[in-house]
């Protein structure tokens, strides 16, 4: 027994009675839909939940525990004592459940459970739990999360249009511990009710969309960034209860940002509290290491194939969709699910039953999971961070594909930011870098991602992968925001980014705001935010992110002046977008290019104003377009590029 545990046992009251439950909320045909894995709402019914029996208030508990021998419920009202309370089996199905009178919301508890398995004894959080102690206590906690008042009728009557394929998607990608922090109060984290205002203003304000959060759900170690995952159906108590991340969605809904979480279902930590070796067997995860561990990060692979198991995760799944008004899921290394092999030697990992290297079970559970959140929350998206060549990641599962609604191009960004961190001298010899994506970028639905991950372990921040003077540096990294806004596919950006960020993020701090102090900083984040308006009001430059017929080159050979030039098109056939990148510090001047129409083309967006800290170099607004053919179109323009520079132009007026 922990120290904790021992004075919780010593400061109880006297135990109480129990009762088995006669008239319980779990009926036969609940268990028959769990055995079989299709019980969408499972966490209605396991876990701890107040109920009222014969008009007595108190609490009934749920557990799977099918190689227990005994199960009891353990917490401060029988002052944490074994054989106290015992929990009663439901015959096969593996549940263990009792009805506690006099046990109310904010009890700490856990479960007992002698394994039939040489009577091994453990004691385990509930894995339903909805609410979790301040690490590194450990306790679940009765905790009911209905009673919120939503006041968010609007965003959610209108969501559906703000997820759709054609419309704009901007993402901001957030840790809530770090993004902003309170240095006079010994650095200690924002509630969710003071981090709701704060963030929802400053991110409305930017213009972006969605808002992603880094894991909440409950988890032990700060330095796993929330991938850790313990309390699945727990939102982390660091920042507050359940209703308080109901009020944090809930403002950044009425602020008319949608909210992605990243979720968790590839593995799980091994602390001895949570999902492994729970009844002392190998319940949620596989007992052969080669197939039930990740050996990268000492975790382990749940097993998908087990029905009780992946009804465990898609119900958390929808319950986040349902109970916190979520709008979409982010599914965390699905390339680890799919493959057998995944980081594995010769011998390291079992063949499935046709002798190849695909995870059957987990390809199968990630199908199913598309298509119960498509069935149920048809205005939500998943969105898939898959990092290999696996076909239609993004496509219907009636057509052969996972059924993601769209998925990261991880190739994308490697190779982007390969060509931006060479000296712009060497460039011309990697232009491949830049137009290769044109081969693959329409056979997914794909998000543009800047992620955390190109902010840690030794990457530098993206500002310090910039070559160059201090000027070249943040015009590289004006000319790389402009270059992901204005390419097919929805963006996605790690905060700090917006405003170069200089060091590595540090999940431990807050965000080095006061750089803004610099003209260069917030040069680039009134970029970034111009950016997220101008892709939001241009419909050619999101409407089409996902169909063939919204890009087409205007010159991708130039590589000796390190320029590409493309056009952007929406769903009007006269809707067009051209987009100049010059990737060199030289401003070019007359370079012509064909456009598609005669008449005045205004220069929306040019990266080298002064007022985003660039030297005033482009076409004083706008130019005209001549009768010169050129690039296969009757109409052209002369144009200067300004130098490691982006120009977003629009015939604004035909000739």
């Amino acid at each position: 027994m922990t120290a904790a545990a021992e004075k919780r046992k010593k400061q109880a009251p006297a135990p109480q009675k129990t009762e088995a439950p006669e008239a319980s909320g779990l009926t036969d045909y609940d268990l028959y839909l769990f055995s079989e894995g299709t019980h969408d709402r499972i966490y209605e019914k396991l876990g701890a939940h107040l109920e009222e029996r014969e008009g007595k208030a108190g609490t009934r508990f749920a557990v799977w525990a099918p190689n227990a021998r005994e199960v009891y419920v353990l917490g401060d009202f029988n002052g944490w004592r074994w054989k106290e309370t015992p929990l009663h089996s439901r015959g096969s199905s593996g549940v263990w459940e009792a009805f506690v009178p006099g046990v109310g919301k904010g009890t700490l508890y856990k479960y007992g459970i002698i394994s039939n398995n040489r009577g091994y004894r453990t004691e385990k959080s509930d894995p339903f739990a909805t609410a979790c102690e301040l690490r590194p206590r450990t306790a679940s906690k009765v905790w009911p999360i209905d009673g919120y008042g939503w006041k968010d009728a609007e965003w959610m009557s209108r969501r559906a249009a703000a997820n759709r394929l054609d419309a704009p998607v901007s993402v901001y990608e957030v840790h809530l511990g770090s993004w902003l922090r309170v240095p006079e109060e010994h650095n200690r984290w924002l509630t969710y009710r003071e981090l709701g205002p704060k963030l929802a203003e400053y991110a409305a304000g930017m213009g972006y969309t969605h808002v992603e959060l880094m894991p909440i759900a409950e988890h032990p170690l700060d330095g796993s960034w929330g991938y850790q995952v313990v309390g699945y159906f727990a939102p982390t108590s660091r920042f507050g209860t359940p209703q308080d991340f109901m009020a944090f969605v809930d403002t950044l809904h009425q602020h008319g940002l949608g909210v992605i979480l990243d979720w968790v279902p590839a593995h799980f930590p091994t602390d001895a509290h949570g999902l492994a070796y729970f009844d002392g067997t190998h319940l949620f995860e596989h007992a052969d290491p080669r197939k039930g561990q990740h050996q990268d990060w000492g975790t382990l692979i749940f097993n998908y194939g087990r029905r009780e198991v992946s009804n465990f995760l898609i119900s958390n799944a929808l319950f986040w969709l349902d109970k916190y008004h979520i709008d979409g899921l982010r599914v965390d290394a699905v390339a680890s699910m799919i493959y057998l092999d995944y980081s594995r030697k010769e011998g390291e990992w079992v063949p499935n039953e046709h002798g190849g290297r695909e995870n059957l079970e987990a390809l199968a559970f990630l199908r199913r999971l598309n298509e119960r959140v498509y069935a149920v929350h048809p205005d939500t998206v998943t969105i898939a961070e898959e990092s290999t060549a696996w076909p239609m990641v993004s496509r219907p599962t009636y057509l052969g594909g996972l059924g993601f609604g769209m998925k990261w191009d991880m190739g994308w960004m490697h190779d982007t930011l390969n060509y931006l961190s060479k000296d712009p001298i060497h460039r011309k010899y990697h232009q491949n870098d830049l137009t290769f994506r044109m081969l693959y970028a329409f056979t997914e639905n794909f998000v543009l991602p800047l992620s955390h991950d190109e902010a840690v372990h030794g990457k530098g921040s993206l500002i310090s992968r910039m070559p160059g003077d201090a000027w070249q540096r943040f015009a590289n990294l004006r000319l790389l925001f402009g270059y992901m806004y204005t390419q097919p596919g929805k963006k996605l950006l790690f905060m700090g980014g917006e405003f170069g960020q200089e060091s590595e993020w540090n999940h431990e701090e807050s965000l080095q705001w006061h750089l803004l102090e610099d003209p260069f900083r917030a040069g680039v984040q009134r970029w970034v935010r111009d950016l997220n308006h101008l892709y939001r009001q241009e419909p050619p430059l999101h409407e089409k992110d996902v169909d063939p017929s919204g890009f087409a080159w205007v010159d991708a050979r130039d590589a000796e002046q390190c320029v590409l030039a493309w056009l952007r098109r929406g769903h009007a056939a006269e809707q067009s977008a051209l987009v100049v990148c010059n990737f060199t510090p030289m401003p070019r001047h007359g370079y012509r290019l064909g456009v598609p129409a005669a008449g005045y083309w205004q220069e929306l967006a040019n990266s080298d104003s002064s007022r985003y800290g660039g030297g005033n170099i482009g076409n004083f607004g706008g130019v005209m377009s001549a009768a010169i053919p050129s690039h296969g179109h009757a109409q052209s323009v002369s144009l200067t590029l300004p130098p490691l520079g982006i120009l977003v132009m629009r015939c604004r007026q035909r000739g």
